[in-house]
């Protein structure tokens, strides 16, 4: 190599014009779509040596962005796609479960509910159905009447308790007419009392049981009911029961026949009952002198329901 002389290199720099200072560039990204984005550089003047340096680098930059985009688009419209469509599938699928499982609740609650309105509406119709026939029973309580009652024998002798004790005892039989009437149209009674009892003041001095018996509706019968009492000891009660077969006075003895008669009547079965209670007291007379001669009680008892 020859060395360039001083002269050279001052006509060589006075030859070659000045470079222009470098100035800076910069990129604009387009947000339109994968296809269709490009990239704008700006730079100082086209001629410029830098200005086809930086075109093929942003081309290539350009296509690289391109390529990936498509490439991400193919992944995610491909394969991927058709593996995440059965997730996607499965959880409409559990949706659609578990709305028919909460249909199917509402309409199990909804038959519920129905059923729980029929049986209630069916309760208080039959509970009013029942209270009606129930009042209806009520207007028709069995007629009651004592008759009558026949003594047909007594006997008054001295003897002895079940302890010892000396006393007048007492054999009586007697027989009860008692009338009873079941005017209802539209059920039948079963009808049972308690003891018959014949009372002297307090003490009891004769006793009769009644067989129940039943009723059919608009119906009457007499019932006869044996009242006696077999060697009962009348303590201080005994003054007032004397005979002629002793050589005193014939017997004139006032007694109370008391019992309570109990009527119950099925309207609908066992379930709508009726009950009827009539409490009966008669006051007479027992007169030795009229042995087997009916007394007539008619007029001579109280009842009371």
């Amino acid at each position: 190599m020859h060395a360039k002389t001083d002269s050279e290199v001052t006509s060589l720099a006075a030859s070659s014009p000045p470079r222009s200072p470098r100035r800076p560039f910069y990129y604009v990204m387009s947000p339109s779509q994968h296809d269709q984005e490009k990239l704008s550089i700006t730079s100082s003047p086209p001629s410029s040596p830098f200005h086809h340096h930086c075109h093929v680098s942003s081309s290539i930059h350009h296509s690289r962005e391109s390529t990936s985009a498509h490439f991400s688009s193919s992944l995610w419209n491909g394969p991927w796609k058709k593996l995440s469509s059965p997730r996607r599938s499965s959880v409409h699928g559990e949706d659609q479960d578990e709305d028919d499982d909460q249909e199917e609740e509402e309409r199990r609650l909804g038959t519920r509910c129905y059923a729980f309105l029929f049986f209630l509406a069916f309760f208080i119709i039959f509970s009013f159905f029942s209270l009606v026939l129930w009042g209806a029973s009520r207007a028709y309580p069995p007629k009651i009447s004592v008759q009558s009652i026949v003594f047909e024998s007594y006997n008054i002798h001295p003897g002895l308790d079940w302890s010892g004790v000396p006393t007048k005892m007492l054999t009586l039989n007697s027989t009860v007419k008692i009338s009873f009437e079941n005017p209802a149209t539209f059920f039948g009674v079963r009808v049972s009392s308690t003891p018959l009892e014949l009372f002297f003041s307090d003490l009891p001095v004769a006793t009769g049981h009644m067989k129940e018996f039943y009723q059919r509706r608009k119906s009457k019968r007499v019932v006869t009911v044996k009242v006696a009492a077999k060697q009962i000891p009348l303590y201080g009660g005994g003054v007032a029961f004397t005979s002629v077969r002793d050589g005193g006075a014939a017997a004139n003895v006032p007694l109370n026949l008391t019992f309570v008669v109990r009527s119950r009547a099925r309207v609908l079965g066992k379930l709508v009952k009726s009950k009827f209670y009539r409490r009966i007291r008669c006051l007479l007379h027992f007169r030795e002198m009229r042995l087997r001669r009916p007394l007539d009680l008619s007029r001579a008892c109280l009842y009371r329901s």
